[in-house]
């Protein structure tokens, strides 16, 4: 799942420790030309285990980091789909890594949790239950991994993510409206938010996100309590979103109108206690929303809205 919103930004900050040629990303779907010059892409279908397979023999892999799923929103309009990629994926991704002794990470979510769960502070270690066919698979990841840590020494790691926030179009899931409302904003001035001005959910920059994931991936196995950590860095409701965001676009104007997708932030944490990940790993995110506004303020403006006045266009 290398060319969703995580994997090209991943695959640059490893390429950058590790040299690009010993950094290979891979997906189903064609990729463009700035994503080919950065360094080796493949063709990989993680239905596709003897193909799986090849490509580890062939280029003699030892992380696999695995980015391939239909994400909350998306997922729900076609579980059948979403069972095979979410979950039948993992069970190929965990086997390989068994079999060729890798380290093996696998993101999870806030979505890994549902109604039961208490929602401010959500805590490591609590009752799960999640509502959605992405959470529901993303809980079997988890557990999956864990088993398979447990019973055959298996280096898995795993780190539920909240909403991703980063200047790349969104792509399906709950949280998007707060990368959505960039780009609305600063080509319209206006946005529809299809949750509630008043719905707090845990969010954090890319850029965090993918230190949190390098830092996490380096970290000693032994100084690990548990494989799968809570990681955030901030919670905010669209309206605080929406008032930072005025400071950039005084005449912003914003519509609320709740769909389906409401439901599933409400059974979702508020807020997301990663006390654990902080002790054990030493980790600290660096942007708050402050920050996180005015660098998505200049990334989305640099990098779509003056690209489209030149030459290019790219439709959201």
């Amino acid at each position: 799942g290398g060319l969703g919103q995580l994997g090209i930004e991943c695959a640059k900050l490893l390429r950058s420790q590790y040299g690009n040629e010993s950094v290979i990303l891979s997906d189903i779907i064609k990729p463009s030309q700035a994503v080919l010059e950065n360094g080796p892409y493949i063709f990989a279908d993680i239905l596709d285990f003897k193909g799986l397979q090849k490509i580890v023999v062939d280029h003699r892999i030892d992380w696999l980091i695995h980015f391939s799923a239909l994400l909350s929103a998306v997922g729900e309009q076609n579980v059948p789909l979403a069972v095979r990629v979410n979950i039948e994926g993992v069970h190929n991704v965990i086997e390989l890594a068994k079999q060729y002794k890798l380290r093996i990470f696998v993101p999870s979510t806030i979505g890994a949790f549902g109604p039961d769960s208490p929602r401010n502070p959500t805590p490591n270690v609590t009752i799960q239950r999640p509502r959605t066919i992405y959470g529901v698979s993303k809980v079997h990841a988890e557990l999956i991994g864990e088993y398979y840590y447990h019973k055959f020494g298996l280096d898995f790691r795993c780190l539920r993510f909240p909403g991703v926030i980063s200047s790349d179009p969104p792509g399906g899931g709950t949280t998007d409206y707060a990368v959505s409302i960039f780009h609305d904003a600063l080509r319209h001035g206006k946005h529809t938010c299809y949750l509630k001005p008043d719905t707090r959910l845990p969010m954090m920059y890319i850029e965090d996100c993918l230190r949190a994931l390098f830092e996490f991936m380096r970290a000693p196995s032994e100084q690990l309590k548990r494989r799968v950590y809570n990681v955030t860095a901030m919670s905010f409701t669209p309206e605080e979103l929406v008032t930072e965001l005025s400071k950039h676009v005084p005449h912003l104007h914003v519509v609320y109108q709740p769909d389906s997708r409401q439901l599933i932030a409400d059974s979702w944490p508020q807020v997301f206690d990663d006390s654990d990940a902080r002790r054990d790993w030493n980790w600290q995110h660096k942007y708050d929303l402050n920050n996180l506004v005015d660098f998505m303020v200049k990334d989305v403006q640099e990098n779509y809205i003056n690209v489209e006045n030149g030459k290019a266009t790219v439709s959201i």
